[in-house]
């Protein structure tokens, strides 16, 4: 109701403002975090999307795939449509390596350095435009950059009134409805603006529901050198698990959408019964004070404080665990000891993190110059709780808490970077980042310990100091050609899961990284085209192993060295008849020197044998495809307009073996999306379009896991995978509506 509120009050400020305001030159200073960013003459490889490239596509799918077309990037989604828990590779590294900030303030979480941007439902709709920054990239807050980094920027204030519906509804019942609204300039130095957002669908995956609600609100103070701005947005989300994935013989006996997450039993007719709250639910609330000041033309100074509230948890059914591991007591029935049952057990987080950025930037005639850092600290408790027991004979008290820790983590940074004309087009490029962090883990984790008969406990105490130093040379050979080169350093710690869900008797390593980058880019008024060469060469890369922990996160292991290298190929047409034709390619080879596999074995009553140490040799990265092709073609006439996107993935391995039975096959997937905007008597405009996802209906899977072992030995191995089968030809019909 409040939301209906709000749009008629802001429609009726629209008719009302006076013909004149629409004549009015205001120059207000725009809070901006730019320091962050790489510019023209930065020698980096980057990618700028504006926030009419992102409406264009933005109809209800998570924001990894509204990138899904930059250069070396791959989504996955475990719904298979694209929204709930979707993920983002760039250049192969996973999510936990790619840094992402919203107004130069960190986005990752302070421990899994992943972004759930199932948190952050239909942010792109708040965003004026983002950058996105492949290998080490320039200095930034927050996590380590090792494949890319994406900078946020959320919208500016408008000078007139305004209110915006967009709507969209289509396969797997899937809907979203956002809603607008801004006052506009006020008194000539304020403006406040909202969206509110909804997004659900069923999921194309059995069972994997999705409830997204989000709002954002925004409030500023502008003058023409000063501005000052209060964010807040918020994401709530309750999700169906199907992060377990099939495997291909549950494909085959079962159908491609089977998920076996919330299994409970087969009854004699066949028939598999699920447990109904098999969910994950999490609210975060994010707050930002900015604050923006021109001193003079060339000097300017940003600040920002920042405060994020997390709070969530997920439950499920597990059959046969042993009541031991959950602080149960066995029990006598029947005259015999009972030691395993079915249970139903929640996890819990409750976290908050906070800090403040700043920076100096100087702007001359030949010097960029900007001084900056960070200071952020996070405290947040894990906790497990048991809220039923199958046939438990013993009092069970209410939300019986099994496991307890928590972590804490102060993260600072200070970066000094420079841009220098030396004359003749040339400019020398100069960037020195200092970040110390401390990560203490206190308490017990959920994980069972054979060796102590007991849960595993936490007494991590770690401290970072890391210095990334970075260099490069950019030559504006004229106004349409420039060639630039670079060499980058950088550091990163290990996850909270690269401590917690690795081996017992394994402590991971802090990872390095040397990344040499050489580009070439050509532009004109209708052509554009760029080139860019990386080797990134590692130490102690912390890759992808397939396998998953209890809670389907992906599980790394360090290895001794490693490398990527490849060539980034873009070209793009603009003809003035509307026209329009981008593609990019990467080719690329990511590979393990020396990898040594640790196979487990088993017998036949499960009890541990022996490890076996493989010499695989150099062996494919996992989740690291050598190909991937992005191709877009797209019409406008008058109102009118058509594109055609596809994308061509090469084969991938889901372990570092090089193991068919953990392959993900090639695909080749193209969308379709039409519109048609008009314009109606008191309204700005109307869009009205369809699109159509996998235009061609390919079959395909572009996730998953694999793990391998022995039974009794090491000539009995088994390799196992399971699937994120990826939805079929669908469709999502949309409206937008501006007053």
């Amino acid at each position: 109701m409040s939301v209906c509120c709000l749009l008629a009050a802001t429609i009726g400020v629209c008719a009302q403002t006076r013909e004149k305001d629409s004549l009015r030159v205001v120059n207000l200073q725009e809070v901006e975090v730019i320091s962050t960013r790489a510019t023209g003459n930065t020698p980096v490889a980057f990618t700028n999307i504006s926030k009419e490239q992102l409406k264009k596509q933005n109809f209800g799918q998570d924001l990894p795939y509204l990138l899904s077309m930059t250069p070396s990037a791959i989504t996955t989604s475990d719904a298979g449509a694209g929204i709930g828990y979707t993920t983002l590779r760039v250049r192969g590294t996973d999510g936990t390596r790619i840094n992402v900030t919203a107004n130069g303030i960190p986005v990752n979480d302070a421990e899994s350095h992943s972004v759930f941007w199932v948190n952050l439902p239909d942010f792109a709709s708040s965003v004026k435009d983002m950058q996105v920054q492949r290998g080490a990239g320039t200095s930034t807050n927050g996590a380590g950059a090792f494949g890319a980094s994406i900078n946020l920027q959320t919208g500016g204030f408008s000078l007139k009134p305004y209110a915006e519906f967009n709507g969209s509804y289509g396969s797997f019942n899937t809907h979203k409805e956002t809603v607008k609204v801004g006052t506009g300039l006020i008194d000539g130095h304020w403006s406040f603006d909202a969206r509110f957002s909804n997004i659900s669908t069923d999921g194309y995956i059995d069972r994997a529901s999705v409830g997204l609600n989000s709002y954002y609100l925004q409030g500023g103070y502008y003058t023409d050198n000063t501005s000052i701005k209060l964010i807040t947005f918020a994401g709530k989300e309750r999700t169906y698990h199907a992060w377990n994935y099939a495997s291909k013989e549950e494909m085959a006996e079962f159908g491609r959408r089977y998920n076996s997450c919330g299994l409970m039993y087969t009854d004699d007719l066949g028939v598999q019964h699920f447990y109904d709250d098999q969910t994950d639910n999490y609210t975060q609330k994010n707050y930002q004070l900015l604050l923006n000041h021109n001193f003079t033309p060339q000097w300017n100074l940003n600040l920002g404080v920042h405060y994020t509230k997390g709070d969530g948890y997920y439950q499920e059914y597990k059959d046969g665990r042993k009541l031991a591991e959950y602080g149960l007591q066995p029990y006598e029935t029947d005259g015999a000891t009972v030691k395993k049952s079915d249970l139903v057990r929640k996890k819990a987080m409750d976290n908050g993190f906070g800090g403040g950025i700043f920076s100096v930037s100087y702007k001359g005639d030949r010097l960029q110059a900007s001084l900056g850092g960070a200071l952020n600290r996070y405290d947040g408790d894990h906790f497990g709780q048991v809220l039923w027991v199958k046939d438990y004979l013993r009092n069970l008290t209410p939300n019986h808490e099994y496991y307890r820790n928590n972590a804490t983590k102060n993260d600072g940074n200070l970066y000094l970077k420079a841009n220098y004309e030396l004359g003749g087009g040339v400019s020398a490029y100069g960037d020195l980042q200092y970040r110390h962090i401390t990560y203490k883990m206190h308490g017990e984790n959920d994980k069972w310990n054979d060796a102590t008969n007991s849960l595993q406990r936490l007494d991590i105490e770690e401290k970072f100091d890391f210095f990334n130093p970075k260099a490069g040379l950019s030559w504006q050979i004229d106004r349409n050609q420039r060639l630039y080169g670079s060499f980058s350093v950088a550091h990163k710690e290990p996850t909270r899961n690269n401590y917690t869900d690795g081996k017992l008797t394994e402590h991971p390593k802090a990872e390095r990284l040397f990344d040499y980058e050489l580009g070439y880019t050509y532009a004109n008024s209708w052509l554009n085209l760029g080139a860019n060469l990386y080797y990134m060469d590692y130490k102690d890369q912390l890759v992808l192993t397939g396998e998953l922990n209890e809670i389907g996160e992906a599980v790394a292991a360090n290895v001794p060295d490693s490398y990527r290298m490849g060539i980034e190929l873009m070209a793009g047409v603009k003809l003035p008849c509307g026209f329009q034709w981008d593609i990019n390619a990467t080719l690329s080879r990511n590979r393990i020197k020396n990898f040594v596999e640790t196979l487990y074995g088993y017998d036949d009553d499960w009890n541990a044998l022996p490890a076996v140490k493989i010499d695989h040799g150099t062996t494919h990265i996992a989740f690291s495809p050598d190909f991937i092709l992005n191709n877009r073609f797209g019409y406008t006439y008058k109102g009118f307009e058509a594109s055609l996107q596809s994308q061509y993935v090469g084969k991938q391995y889901m372990s570092n073996m090089e193991i068919e039975e953990h392959r993900l096959d090639a695909y080749f997937v193209s969308h379709l999306n039409l519109s048609y905007t008009f314009k109606l008597p008191k309204l700005k405009s109307i869009t009205v379009g369809c699109t159509v996802y996998n235009l061609f209906n390919e079959e395909y899977e572009n996730n998953g896991w694999a793990s391998s072992n022995y039974i009794n030995s090491p000539e009995q191995r088994n390799n196992d995978a399971g699937y994120a089968a990826q939805a079929g030809t669908n469709v999502l019909g949309h409206i937008s509506i501006v007053f």
